[in-house]
């Protein structure tokens, strides 16, 4: 069974060394190439302000971060839920600059650059020459960005696990197939609804071996057997 965490992160710029922070961070769970339901996400305060470039692209403002938990609050809880798994991100070089940045600031192990999966390279190689942001992969893939006004850790992840499971070969899509053939078939089997064969399938038996099964059923089982119940032999009173 393969586990892994698709990550996104929402910041105050594009490098902690320069002091900005991470202020958002979401996490899906995902199973065999399948998101399980489970998920981490949480808001932090960076202790700074939110440059106005940054607030355009995920809508989180000063005010709405302060007094939310610290980092290093949630920083047990986050490397709880990821374990021991392999984390995918989009262009995870990013992600990986602040997770690690406010991991050390806060005495915690980094996730090492072995553990990750970065999709943007993914798609680079299955798309070369082409825009690969995660936007233009949802768009190529037709899945829906209706679900989202301005970018979101949590709602970016769950896009991000859709865009990697077809970059994985679209397990998803064809589970979903076959979820929607099986239930179409238990519906049709709890009705009876099976219709006949357009050819039926011609006998492998001979009509000298029907005749012997025939006369086994008359003498031994009678009524009870199957095939006097489905109407495929006759019996004489």
């Amino acid at each position: 069974m393969a586990r892994e965490i698709i990550l996104d992160t929402e910041t105050t710029g594009f490098d902690p060394k320069t002091g900005d922070r991470l202020v958002e961070i979401g996490c899906i769970e995902v199973v065999d190439f399948m998101p399980t339901g489970r998920s981490f996400h949480e808001y932090c305060d960076p202790l700074r302000d939110m440059p106005a470039e940054a607030e355009k692209v995920h809508g989180l403002s000063s005010a709405f971060l302060t007094g939310k938990p610290r980092f290093e609050v949630i920083a047990d809880r986050f490397l709880e839920f990821v374990g021991d798994s392999v984390v995918v991100a989009h262009n995870a070089a990013f992600d990986r600059s602040f997770v690690n940045f406010e991991l050390e600031k806060c005495g915690r192990p980094a996730l090492p650059e072995s553990r990750w999966v970065d999709t943007l390279a993914m798609a680079k190689k299955r798309f070369p020459g082409m825009y690969n942001s995660l936007d233009a992969l949802c768009k190529r893939y037709k899945i829906s960005l209706d679900s989202r006004d301005k970018h979101g850790a949590l709602i970016d992840a769950h896009l991000l696990a859709e865009v990697y499971l077809e970059l994985q070969g679209g397990k998803e899509r064809a589970l979903e197939l076959t979820a929607v053939v099986t239930e179409a078939m238990a519906a049709q089997r709890q009705a009876g609804a099976y219709g006949q064969r357009p050819r039926p399938l011609a006998p492998r038996s001979t009509e000298a071996e029907r005749a012997v099964h025939a006369e086994w059923i008359q003498s031994t089982l009678k009524d009870k057997a199957v095939w006097v119940k489905l109407g495929l032999v006759e019996i004489s009173g």
